[in-house]
């Protein structure tokens, strides 16, 4: 694909992402802190939400409902300057042992370096499905907007509605898929430098603190929420030949650990599902 066709699609999908997050939700009416007390705020008449981290807590929240499939973004600004050892998580999960889970989670990094986004999917309490990403723009200088779409037929990871992963169902082949459990969304900015920025070996400098994420234009589209038309956009979708074309892009360009290559990981053969096609 060429630079010009990529830059097109690029200002697109963010006109695209910009344009969904017309209808945002609201924070207030939306979500519950979880922990952190006042380190959790909400500002603007419940528009905009931040966590805070300092030497003695991090911060979180958590969704009033649950959903089972569906459409969710989240704009967010993630920690500026020297963020390494944060972690900020933003997944959808149920409980329980055998839960089901989606994640983005962001490490931080040094000022200068690039936050790695981590990605995994749990089902039936089983993950170990990693892929990371670095990403093409600064993630703290602006918000941007990071979506899962979840139907029945796969899961689709989205930065600025731009396709950076896709989990297939592969029942039929024995691989286990998140369909069953409702699962509530989750977000915390919390302190991991034991693991978070180059394996522990880069602290968190407090003298930093307190870090800062911010998260505004909320939006879920599911079955309760949407018309029949916008139903039917996220109950089917997959991607199209642009879409495969930009994820390919991201694979090719921007994925810095997968799985599915990590032959030393699985010495008994890969997981079944590396092995079918990804679309």
């Amino acid at each position: 694909m060429t630079s010009s066709k990529v830059t097109v699609m690029l200002f697109l999908s963010i006109f695209v992402s910009s344009m969904m997050a017309a209808s945002a939700g609201n924070f207030y009416q939306d979500f519950d802190v979880t922990f952190g007390d006042e380190r959790a705020k909400i500002l603007n008449g419940g528009q905009l939400l931040t966590l805070n981290l300092d030497k003695f807590s991090g911060s979180g929240f958590k969704s009033k409902n649950e959903y089972l499939f569906g459409r969710i973004d989240m704009q967010i600004k993630l920690v500026s300057g020297n963020s390494a050892g944060t972690v900020t998580a933003y997944y959808l999960s149920s409980q329980g042992p055998t839960h089901d889970e989606i994640d983005f989670e962001f490490l931080g990094n040094l000022s200068g370096d690039p936050y790695t986004l981590h990605t995994n999917v749990f089902s039936q309490g089983k993950g170990n499905r990693e892929q990371q990403f670095h990403l093409w723009f600064d993630p703290t200088k602006a918000f941007h907007t990071y979506s899962i779409v979840w139907n029945s037929q796969r899961i689709i990871f989205l930065v600025d509605n731009i396709p950076i992963r896709v989990f297939t169902n592969l029942e039929t082949i024995g691989v286990p898929f998140p369909k069953s459990q409702p699962m509530r969304i989750y977000s915390s900015l919390w302190n991991a430098d034991d693991w978070a920025t180059r394996g522990g070996l880069v602290k968190t400098d407090w003298t930093q603190a307190p870090f800062t994420a911010s998260y505004r234009n909320f939006q879920a589209s599911t079955t309760s929420t949407n018309s029949l038309t916008e139903q039917s956009a996220w109950q089917t979708q997959g991607l199209d030949a642009a879409g495969r074309n930009r994820l390919r892009w991201v694979q090719q360009k921007f994925m810095v650990y997968n799985y599915c290559s990590d032959i030393k990981r699985f010495p008994q053969g890969l997981p079944a599902e590396c092995r079918r096609s990804r679309f």
